[in-house]
């Protein structure tokens, strides 16, 4: 048997921390406005259903490999990986699967920031009474104001990195640890408050008959809501695995990746349920994808009694969402750098951010200077811009690899003993778990992959 390992930056104080951060990684901006439009847009209900199936056989199984690599590793991903595939008497050339998750968590950062910045300054455009009264082309007039300019995109993109490092370069009870314990209680707490505003609307049936009365659903409804289940529960990019190596030995991965799922899922048909009667309420196209964020939701709050209060509390949640996404995705970086370099935190973190903010100032300027310059990969892509290109290539191409792989290492490469001395679960449930992160879920991910690249 491998000998325990023990992290040396060190762990959760309990398994509700450890839920409370994995959902913060998990719930981010993606929730509060695709999951509630593309549930409206294929069948309801019935969608839901299958989401939730999808769940199961894709997310859960993926997450609970993910949380078991890394409590086993206790490390980085990268260096999990290098120490569980030798601990395996497996090739070392398994590395790369850390690698590409660490990577896939640091690109994502660098725009994910960026539109996080979007967030911020809409918080205070609100409360500023910038919406009051105002039409549908003064919303998308602002917002193209807020994008069209490389200085204050700058500005916000700066603030929220900074204000990300200032977390991470704390530590795990310091920082990540305080941070989530004091964000994800506030984050439920302002949804809550959107959701109770919404039953008072007088359209609060008619966003529940959105989301919920079942309906048909397609061929191409089925990938969507494959694809989701994957991408929502933060798999494939580190963050998981990382967190999972500040886990306890003494808690359950089974219990606490099935409280994670949950905890996503209904945070995503909670803001359906806030942001929909909403938009009913105000005459509003609830097709309206991200636009429905930064381009119709503030008419409606313009126009709505208390409307001020009700936005400022939204964009905050969305801050929130997205502050608690990224602590976790700068932190395998940080960990690996601290682990392999030999320097504190504090510096790990300033040495990271301060990269993923230069990488995110190709997505800055994607929005105005550069708006015109494209990129072209061949056999997978054409004339995107530099965000564009980032976003195709982590959610299409990095994080489906990821997740596969993480499947494959977990069920095919670990020994069955190894897996079984991590898992310490009922002997029914841990087959079952390994005949689908065996066959199950590795050929759903393949699909979701080949969906995403549009080869199918």
């Amino acid at each position: 048997m491998t000998e325990k390992r023990t992290s040396i930056h060190g762990q959760w104080t309990s398994r509700t921390v450890f839920i409370l951060a994995a959902t913060g990684s998990a719930v981010g901006l993606g929730n509060i406005w695709k999951f509630p439009y593309i549930t409206g847009e294929n069948g309801g209900g019935t969608f839901v259903l299958v989401y939730l199936l999808c769940i199961a056989l894709i997310g859960v199984p993926i997450m609970m490999a993910e949380i078991m690599l890394g409590r086993r590793g206790k490390q980085s991903p990268i260096n999990t990986m290098l120490a569980l595939a030798k601990d395996e008497h497996r090739n070392p050339g398994w590395v790369w699967l850390g690698w590409m998750g660490v990577a896939a968590g640091f690109l994502i950062l660098s725009y994910y920031s960026v539109i996080a910045g979007w967030a911020m300054s809409y918080v205070f455009r609100t409360g500023g009474g910038m919406f009051l009264g105002i039409t549908a082309d003064g919303a998308n007039s602002i917002f193209a104001a807020l994008v069209g300019d490389p200085e204050r995109l700058l500005a916000w993109h700066t603030i929220f990195m900074l204000i990300t490092m200032m977390v991470v370069a704390r530590g795990v009870k310091n920082g990540l640890e305080k941070a989530v314990t004091l964000l994800m209680p506030l984050l439920f707490a302002l949804l809550i408050v959107i959701v109770i505003y919404a039953m008072t609307t007088g359209y609060f049936m008619e966003g529940v008959r959105f989301l919920f009365t079942p309906g048909t659903i397609d061929g191409k409804g089925i990938l969507t809501a494959m694809g989701h289940a994957f991408f929502t529960l933060s798999l494939g990019m580190g963050a998981i695995m990382v967190y999972g190596s500040y886990l306890s030995e003494e808690y359950s991965i089974v219990q606490a990746s099935i409280l994670i799922a949950l905890a996503d899922t209904v945070v995503a048909l909670l803001a359906g349920l806030a942001i929909f009667p909403i938009v009913f309420a105000n005459g509003l196209e609830p097709g309206a994808g991200p636009g429905l964020i930064f381009q119709t939701l503030p008419i409606a709050f313009g126009h709505m009694q208390g409307g001020t209060l009700v936005g400022v509390v939204f964009f905050t949640l969305l801050m929130f969402a997205a502050w608690t996404s990224a602590i976790s995705l700068i932190e395998p970086a940080v960990a690996y750098l601290v682990e392999n370099k030999g320097v504190n935190r504090i510096y790990a973190s300033v040495w990271i951010g301060g990269l993923t903010w230069f990488v995110g100032l190709g997505t800055v300027f994607s929005f105005n200077i550069w708006k015109d310059k494209t990129l072209s990969i061949p056999y997978l892509f054409e004339n995107k811009t530099f965000f564009d290109t980032l976003d195709y290539l982590t959610a299409n191409i990095m994080l489906p690899l990821g997740g596969l792989f993480i499947a494959l290492f977990a069920a095919w490469v670990m020994r069955e003993q190894s897996t079984k001395d991590e898992m310490k679960t009922y002997p029914f449930i841990y087959k079952t778990w390994r005949f689908l992160v065996r066959f199950i879920t590795p050929v759903a991910v393949i699909i979701v992959f080949l969906k995403a690249v549009d080869a199918i």
